[in-house]
């Protein structure tokens, strides 16, 4: 079923959700800017022009994006980088 995009209550925040598991245990991961993770998905996510931060768990990413950046714009970025990794 590949990737899905669903609305967060935080109009600069979006859950991207798939059928596998991504992240194993029962941690979360955020990655603030500056920061690097041992996840080298979170760390290409971050590396997209207008993301601000994200927040991984089991099978879903949440990406934060800049306020002067549109999702029209962001979204298709985002779903690339996560397809890249076989999601």
């Amino acid at each position: 079923m590949g990737v899905r995009a669903e609305a967060t209550p935080n109009p600069n925040a979006l859950k991207f959700t798939t059928d596998s598991l991504i992240f194993e245990g029962e941690s979360s991961i955020s990655v603030m800017p500056g920061d690097t993770s041992e996840h080298d998905i979170l760390n290409d996510l971050m590396d997209v022009n207008g993301v601000d931060n994200v927040f991984g768990y089991q099978n879903f990413i949440t990406v934060n994006k800049a306020f002067d950046v549109e999702w029209d714009e962001l979204q298709p970025k985002v779903i690339d980088v996560i397809e890249k990794y076989g999601y």
